[in-house]
């Protein structure tokens, strides 16, 4: 049988954590070889020196090396690098993660060289075109030949747009992969030392309208910090969110002593530390994955959300931007007054194993 020649494309620090499942699984397989390829820089801040070892999974093959902010910009240089990268790699399949301008890009030159593309995580939307990413997720899901979806309603979604059967594959959640094959090897971080477990809460931030918006901002943390009930919020920030939460934590009375600030931690760092919180706040939909996976209540700054599941069978509530029903929301959390989880369908670590069989069959 003749191997497989697979180029997993990546865009950014999160597409590795629901990667390094799939290599493994490549690995286990005589049917395929792979490539890494990510559109980043080698020296890209955002990946932390332990990243690679603590997923257990090789540096990329390739980087392409863009890096701008302008998306726009970035989709067409990324277009160019990658369809060079094509030129000199024989290639077969093309498997790109998320929704990011970059996955877009690759998506695009993909297609143009005839090639089979697979989404990983397809059928995705928040449903507000408004959205970049709701964009670059029409377009990717349009063009995919396979899409693996984390769930029923996701596979619903694309086939309600359109989508011929034959290319949904319902693969479960692959970032259930990485977290079942990391929970043993979670540790703990310096930053909660001299706190228990379970007596601390967790809070992120990264949306850039919550951060654009700074006197709801301010209302918000005000909010979580009188709620807090003597627990400390430990927020591993990074960039533009560390500077002004900071900022406006010196402009906010009352929560210096309750808001803890810390760099942002390594993935098993990060990983224990959400584990074992009482509680996260969060705008991040991989977080709230996490904590339904751990079990731990969840808030989600957010009127909606692209993982539904997380609602309906796991631990997250959504309150929106409103900093009232943030409060109210803490205060259930920091007094035990959660609903009951349960783990949604497919959850259960497999989900590389069936894209890898699909890709290779």
């Amino acid at each position: 049988m003749e191997r497989r020649n697979i180029c997993i494309f990546t865009g950014a620090r999160p597409n590795f954590v629901k990667v390094a499942p799939i290599i493994r699984a490549i690995g286990r397989t005589e049917a395929a070889d792979y490539r890494l390829v990510y559109a980043g820089r080698e020296d890209d801040p955002t990946l932390e020196g332990s990243l690679f070892d603590d997923l257990q999974m090789p540096h990329p093959d390739v980087c392409l090396g863009v890096d701008c902010e302008n998306l726009n910009e970035l989709t067409g240089r990324v277009m160019t690098e990658f369809e060079r990268y094509l030129d000199e790699h024989a290639t077969d399949t093309v498997i790109v993660v998320d929704d990011l301008a970059s996955t877009m890009a690759a998506a695009i030159v993909t297609k143009k060289r005839g090639l089979r593309l697979a989404h990983l995580v397809a059928g995705t939307r928040s449903f507000d075109i408004r959205m970049p990413k709701e964009i670059n997720r029409l377009v990717i899901d349009g063009l995919s030949d396979l899409l693996f979806t984390a769930g029923v309603a996701q596979s619903s979604i694309a086939t309600r747009e359109g989508a011929e059967t034959h290319k949904i594959y319902m693969v479960g959640n692959i970032l259930m992969d990485s977290l079942r094959y990391s929970h043993d090897r979670w540790t703990r971080p310096a930053c909660i030392d001299g706190m228990a477990d379970g007596d601390y809460l967790v809070f992120t931030l990264n949306r850039r309208a919550l951060m654009d918006d700074e006197d709801n901002l301010r209302s918000m943390l005000k909010a979580v910090c009188e709620a807090a009930g003597g627990k400390t919020v430990v927020a591993p920030l990074r960039g533009r969110a560390a500077q002004l939460v900071a900022r406006l934590q010196e402009e906010t009375p009352g929560t210096e002593d309750v808001l803890r600030v810390v760099a942002p931690l390594s993935y098993l760092d990060f990983g224990y530390l959400t584990a074992h919180a009482a509680g996260i706040i969060t705008d991040s939909g991989n977080v709230a994955e996490e904590a339904t996976f751990n079990h731990v209540p969840c808030i989600t700054l957010n009127s909606y959300t692209e993982h539904i599941e997380t609602v309906k069978q796991g631990t997250n509530v959504l309150v929106g931007e409103d900093a009232d029903r943030l409060k109210t929301a803490v205060e259930d959390m920091v007094a035990g007054r959660w609903k009951a989880s349960s783990l949604p369908d497919r959850w259960d670590g497999r989900t590389a194993e069936r894209i890898v069989r699909i890709l290779t069959e």
